[in-house]
């Protein structure tokens, strides 16, 4: 069986990345100032941040619409792939993956399309859909490259925090946002997916940056004292390169043993979650030891 494997733009993959493993990328539009981008095609990070900072209304964010997701199902299918594994940003910010389903179930006897939530987004997922393609290159079938994905997908853990909710809490992306709405402009709030719902909640109010990032730490070093296999970190950043990197070079001295990178909050997130949001996330490193 010939397997393809898709994800989105908010995978964060570079283009090296995505032509090695052979990931099939869509792009997620979004609107600002009543113009539509897709991102990672239209306009750059860089270009996007700015627009923010100048943006007379509050961006908003779309999906792929039916018909060019079965357009690239139905082109799969006609360069002989039996079946796609498409992987998404989770269901808690998104009907995307909702829309994949019923395709699925349109398109059943072209070709099987196998939705898979990653209940995240950003590199993570990248590294779900990265996952999928070395698995799909080994010879695994569908089956089993799913059932791993649901067990490396349970490995992430992460932790960010905002600059400002404000931007959360107009998009409607915060779940519990009534907890703390009346103190917006005097926290910083440290936020999670990682709960029941799969959905961004605020778990804790911290009063700086600084005592945020340390308390970021001392839930990473508490969780790392549970697990039972090697893990690989990223920190991430909305426009805020230099915070992002110091960050990084710090926990990298702290865990010399550990695999830390950068990344980033592209438009589609960071039109939710605003400039200088900082994350701390990690997962299993499966160069050192496989699912």
């Amino acid at each position: 069986m010939k397997i393809a494997v898709v994800t989105d733009s908010t995978a964060y993959l570079t283009p090296e990345e995505a032509a090695a493993n052979h990931i099939h990328v869509v792009p997620i539009p979004f609107v600002v100032d009543g113009k539509s981008y897709r991102e990672g095609v239209d306009i750059t990070t860089e270009e996007f941040y700015h627009r923010l900072k100048t943006s007379s209304t509050f961006p908003s964010t779309s999906q792929p619409s039916i018909g060019e997701m079965m357009e690239l199902y139905q082109k799969l299918s006609d360069e002989g792939y039996d079946a796609v594994i498409s992987i998404h940003l989770t269901k808690s910010i998104s009907g995307f993956l909702n829309n994949i389903s019923q395709i699925a179930e349109e398109m059943k006897d072209t070709i099987k399309i196998v939705p898979f939530d990653s209940r995240i987004t950003v590199k993570l997922m990248g590294y779900l859909a990265i996952q999928a393609a070395q698995m799909v290159e080994a010879g695994e079938d569908v089956d089993t490259i799913i059932a791993k994905l649901t067990q490396l997908r349970d490995t992430i853990n992460e932790v960010f925090v905002v600059d400002d909710l404000r931007n959360l809490v107009r998009g409607g992306r915060l779940s519990n946002a009534s907890a703390f709405v009346g103190s917006i402009l005097k926290i910083k709030p440290l936020l999670s997916f990682h709960n029941e719902h799969h959905a961004i909640e605020a778990f804790e109010k911290v009063r700086s940056m600084k005592k945020a990032k340390l308390r970021c730490e001392q839930i990473f070093k508490e969780d790392l004292s549970k697990l039972d296999y090697p893990v690989r970190c990223i920190v991430f950043h909305a426009n805020a390169p230099e915070a992002g990197q110091k960050w990084m070079e710090k926990m990298q001295a702290d865990f010399p043993d550990i695999k830390f990178e950068l990344s980033y909050f592209g438009p589609v997130i960071g039109t939710h979650l605003g400039q200088g949001a900082l994350a701390l996330a990690w997962m299993q490193d499966t160069d050192k030891k496989s699912l």
